[in-house]
């Protein structure tokens, strides 16, 4: 089964900067992606933090991941 995080990556790249621009859904397909590449192995510990970063600070991480996925085509750290 393929987790989350591969289903976002192997989006379109405008379909990915489209959710990231919507600011509550930008917030859920943060935490979501995240959870899923803690769960598959991608560090837990440090997409824990990240996660609990998202919390109080979702618009400015979220800025940033546009810009990641502009350039790398996954979320920072998944």
């Amino acid at each position: 089964m393929a987790s989350i995080n591969k289903k976002f990556q192997s989006l379109p790249r405008l379909i990915q900067i489209i959710l990231l621009f919507i600011p509550v859904v930008n917030w859920l397909t943060e935490v979501i992606v995240r959870c899923s590449a803690g769960i598959h192995g991608k560090g837990f510990a440090q997409i824990l933090v990240l996660i609990f970063a998202i919390l109080p600070t979702g618009v400015l991480l979220g800025w940033i991941d546009i810009f990641s996925c502009l350039i790398q085509k996954k979320l920072i750290l998944t």
